[in-house]
């Protein structure tokens, strides 16, 4: 493997599979969420699929993360082994992207796997670095495709409200005549003690 700091192409990864279900080149994930991601992972096979996570802080140029993702597939695809789902991480640019061998095509179709990336695993990415939570939500999501149960689509997105506030926004100060009233009152915090002393002065 090469250092996580610096780019990566699908030729730094050795040509056979690893033996990590996890494999975390960012390093994104605590020694807990590695296992507890590895384990997820490994459920797969009860479904007749090798399922592997890969984190990378950024791409070598001229590729996107589908594209590393399916030359990887084919990278690691061989004759007699389970067919191969890769979901892919990329650190620095907060995305997500799901490639899976074609076989798999029937149970899981290309619009889920985009789907799933773009919007269940991209949110929590954008939110706040939610990498862990990212990893078990696109899982999750497959797996209850993968077992016969009815695509739960992505999560909602919460929309961010702006409080109401008392401040004046430039729009209202600029069309507010505060100005004249100032003046008013400087004229007349004037006029009236002059006026004042001199009734009296009389």
């Amino acid at each position: 493997m090469v250092p996580a700091a610096m780019a990566v192409a699908p030729a730094a990864f050795s040509t056979e599979r690893p033996v990590d279900h996890v494999i975390d080149d960012a390093d994104v994930f605590s020694r807990a969420s590695r296992g507890e991601l590895e384990t997820r992972l490994q459920d797969f096979e009860q479904d007749r699929l090798d399922a592997r996570l890969i984190t990378l802080r950024r791409l070598d140029y001229g590729y996107t993360l589908n594209s590393f993702g399916t030359e990887l597939l084919e990278q690691w695809s061989q004759p007699g082994e389970a067919p191969l789902m890769l979901l892919l991480i990329e650190s620095q640019g907060k995305r997500a992207a799901i490639v899976a061998d074609d076989s798999l095509q029937s149970r899981l179709p290309e619009a889920l796997l985009k789907s799933t990336a773009r919007t269940t695993m991209a949110i929590p990415l954008r939110a706040g670095d939610r990498y862990r939570q990212a990893s078990m939500d696109g899982l999750g999501r497959i797996s209850v495709v993968l077992n016969g149960g009815e695509d739960p689509g992505p999560p909602e997105e919460t929309v961010r409200t702006t409080l109401p506030t008392n401040i004046p926004t430039q729009e209202e100060t600029q069309s507010s005549n505060a100005t004249t009233w100032i003046i008013v009152l400087m004229v007349l915090g004037t006029i009236i003690p002059m006026a004042t002393w001199w009734v009296f002065s009389r």
